[in-house]
């Protein structure tokens, strides 16, 4: 197959649906379908999911897909998944019962079990994070203390898209990008962490062999082919975590490019070729789906969020205008506050409405307007709730600093990256050059990427990014606003600790 006719596809396995995209060598969609599912909460504060919902939704849209497109031409296809979810499969591959996702939050106590008997050092020497609810090792635990009969039926644990793969070809695999978020893998070294696995009491052999990103782990069965009208034999290549490959997807895979994604929360990744400790204040330390590579993140867990209260809550005359003239109401109450003066006249506003995570790692954390004044319109606000999440987001920003690892472009995404209001504001903020990315088919791109790379599609990472990324102009920092910002910013940080013990505590 001529490379330059080549076609890759990007399976993102998501929360909610799974998205299927099929791309030109240059990053050109040709075809893309989603298939939505339910997500169960039998108890409050628990989130599982059905993996063969997954299956089905995959299946389905692969062979959707292929009604478009040239079979023959698909050099390989990969997968972004949702990170940290725990598929338990016994003896015959069969599921044993429900996945627990990530959004689950059931396993506090299993967390503080985990790190007292192996220690908060051994955690961060080894595996450089903590556990958290979110994370796959204290579902494993939960598992053993209250499913006791499940536990004992337990041979292999996979993640999301992991089963999925595992089920269109039959290799059971663990990538890195993927598997430092379960907590059980020596993040950097490509092994599970045998010394603590032991110590928790959990058997190794339950997890599977270890790949990279972009190794080829199997071809597609004779059964999925028929399944998906696709070439049995089809290269499947290993894929990651969501975040990692979305950042692949944008092009962020070199030390001093940041990742920003502003949706419902707002994530910031910065790849780094050290293998940095996280843990600490909201921040992992993870590998990226680029080889060789780790990165660490930071979120701040209300961030579009927070904006979308703000719309809701108070801008009620703006949505029926918005409805009126047929524009969106986002654009209405920017372009308002665009002309509102800098720093809100001394308006601050916290943007932690459902807690932080990062830098406070704290769920009681809440939101406020301070320094309110008659002056105080409208588009003041609207500006404030803007910078305050930019406030939010460069806190993120100092941590990744402080570890070293000096941003020299930021790259954008999701809603807020339409608004040039916003990125400039994000540039000024950071003093750093702000630079939108349009990825609609989100980190089904990346990977399409690893899928691209892993099959020598492109030759290498920088190919890829060349051919397939296309970015935007850079939004430049304006130097007497980066001056005037750090200002307002050192106030900012301030109104959180002079508060916080003020907070009533949910």
């Amino acid at each position: 197959m001529n490379h330059k006719d080549a076609l890759l596809i990007g399976i993102d396995v998501g929360t909610s649906a799974t998205k299927v995209v099929a791309f030109t060598r240059d990053g050109e969609p040709l075809a893309s379908v989603s298939r939505e599912y339910p997500l169960s909460s039998p108890k409050p504060n628990w989130a599982e999911q059905d993996p063969d919902d997954w299956c089905k939704a995959t299946l389905g849209a692969l062979k959707e897909i292929s009604t478009k497109i040239d079979p023959n031409r698909v050099a390989g296809l990969s997968f972004s998944g949702q990170m940290h979810g725990s598929v338990f499969l016994d003896a015959k591959d069969q599921v044993i019962r429900p996945a627990i996702l990530w959004c689950d939050g059931r396993t506090a106590r299993e967390c503080q079990l985990a790190i007292d008997t192996v220690g908060r050092a051994e955690f961060l020497k080894t595996i450089r994070n903590l556990p958290l609810p979110s994370f796959t090792l204290p579902k494993i635990l939960w598992l053993r203390e209250h499913e006791r009969a499940n536990y004992k039926k337990l041979r292999t644990v996979l993640l999301p898209k992991n089963y999925v793969a595992f089920r269109l070809c039959g290799a059971k695999y663990m990538d890195v990008a993927d598997g430092a978020g379960t907590v059980m893998m020596e993040v950097g070294k490509k092994r599970w962490a045998d010394g603590v696995l032991e110590k928790l009491g959990i058997d190794p052999a339950i997890l599977p062999p270890v790949v990279y990103s972009t190794d080829v782990v199997g071809g597609l069965s004779a059964a999925a082919a028929k399944a998906t009208g696709l070439r049995e034999g089809t290269p499947i290549v290993a894929g990651g975590g969501d975040q990692p490959v979305g950042a692949t997807g944008m092009g962020v895979f070199e030390e001093g490019q940041v990742m920003i994604s502003l949706g419902t929360s707002g994530v910031v990744f910065a790849p780094t070729q050290k293998t940095q400790t996280g843990g600490e204040q909201g921040l992992a330390s993870f590998d990226h789906a680029v080889p060789g590579l780790s990165y660490l993140m930071g979120c701040v867990i209300s961030a579009g969020g927070a904006l979308q209260w703000y719309r809701n809550t108070l801008c009620g005359e703006e949505i029926a205008e918005a409805k009126k003239s047929g524009r969106d109401v986002y654009d209405l109450l920017l372009e308002a506050a665009a002309q509102t003066p800098l720093g809100a006249e001394g308006l601050l506003f916290l943007p932690y409405l459902m807690g932080e995570r990062t830098p406070h790692n704290n769920p009681n954390a809440r939101g406020a307007f301070f320094g309110l004044s008659m002056r105080h319109a409208k588009p003041f606000l609207t500006r404030a709730v803007i910078e305050g999440i930019s406030f939010a987001l460069r806190d993120n920003l100092e941590l990744v600093k402080k570890k070293g690892v000096v941003p020299r472009e930021v790259r954008v995404t999701g809603g807020g990256a339409r608004s040039p209001f916003w990125l400039q504001t994000l540039a000024d903020v950071f003093g750093v050059a702000v630079r939108p990315i349009e990825n609609p088919e989100g980190a089904a791109l990346g990977a399409a990427i690893l899928a691209g790379v892993g099959t020598e599609v492109y030759k290498d990472f920088a190919e890829a990014a060349r051919l397939a990324i296309h970015p935007k102009p850079a939004v430049k920092p304006i130097a007497k606003n980066v001056k005037m910002y750090n200002g307002i910013y050192e106030r900012w940080r301030a109104l959180y600790p002079a508060t916080r013990n003020l907070l009533i505590e949910h």
